[in-house]
């Protein structure tokens, strides 16, 4: 019989205690048991996860994974034994999330409140960053994404369609003048990121295409809010996502600017999910509360 649930338990409590003798003692086992029990591990992956030496263990990279991904699926294991208890009336546990600063601020962090409402037992780990980060080796269970997506095994949800605006304060404008064609760009300071190409470019339309023109400015940075924040204070030109924009635009604090240069400017918004019919009870809520909601808020549309 396969017992691979009760393999991990062990490979986590000599990780734990950092000893096999004493993760012996703790699962009252001997400590040769525990240590075939480890070995056998490793020779059903074919790779070694823990190195040994006369004072101390340590984990290799696979053995870093494979301890990340045991916690997850033992904590999967504990949240549906506590689902049939219940009942499944209230579903618990953590859900892990990752999404761009801009996109986490106004999009995610508004629906937050309304959904522990709803799911008081569920705790939400969010981290906001411009960065792309790996599902697997993050332990997310869902990643919020502005842009093309790669071929992968992912499950993607369509948000919906994020159009990129040009934009600058009115105080920028004033002192620097407002351009009124591509060319006039080369005058302006263009702030841009850092995490994508060593030359920033800006996609225009040009005669029905759509092609990357290089900008330059004084300014580049890992994420958008950033971006943003420089661009009201008058620093230069900033291409944002309209959501994140939205209320500033609204409220006057900057201006759009070469509308129909950047029309078509615009990328998908998904949110990106490990598997599809075996996602935790704790994820799917989340997804099937958040997914609608956030998809208005792309589109900027009240519900």
């Amino acid at each position: 019989m396969d017992n691979r649930a009760g393999e991990m338990q062990v490979f986590l409590r000599v990780v734990d205690t950092g000893s096999f003798s004493e993760a012996a003692r703790v699962l009252m086992m001997t400590p040769s048991t525990v240590s075939k029990l480890i070995a056998r591990i490793e020779a059903r992956i074919g790779v070694r996860l823990i190195e040994r030496s006369t004072r101390r263990l340590s984990l290799t990279a696979e053995g870093q994974i494979y301890y990340e991904r045991s916690q997850m699926m033992l904590a999967d294991l504990d949240d549906l034994d506590r689902q049939l208890t219940q009942g499944a009336a209230t579903p618990g546990g953590m859900v892990r999330m990752t999404a761009s600063v801009g996109f986490g601020t106004l999009g995610i962090e508004p629906l937050l409140p309304a959904f522990w409402h709803l799911y008081p037992n569920i705790m939400i780990d969010l981290s906001l960053s411009d960065d792309i980060v790996d599902l697997y080796l993050d332990r997310t269970d869902i990643a919020f994404r502005i842009g093309n997506l790669p071929d992968s095994s992912l499950t993607a949800h369509s948000l919906g369609t994020a159009r990129r605006v040009i934009v600058a304060s009115p105080d920028y404008l004033a002192r620097r003048g407002v351009p009124v064609e591509f060319g006039d760009l080369a005058d302006h300071d263009c702030l841009g990121f850092n995490f994508r190409r060593t030359i920033t470019t800006w996609p225009i339309a040009d005669g029905g295409r759509i092609v990357e023109r290089a900008v330059r400015g004084s300014l580049i940075a890992n994420n958008g809010e950033t971006v943003r924040r420089m661009a009201i204070a008058g620093v230069g030109l900033a291409r944002l996502a309209d959501f994140h924009v939205r209320s500033d635009l609204a409220e006057g604090r900057l201006v759009e600017v070469l509308p129909g240069p950047s029309a078509g400017d615009a990328e998908s918004v998904h949110a990106l999910s490990v598997g599809a019919r075996e996602l935790p009870r704790r994820v799917r809520v989340f997804l099937d509360f958040a997914v609608p909601r956030l998809r208005a808020f792309v589109q900027n549309i009240a519900i």
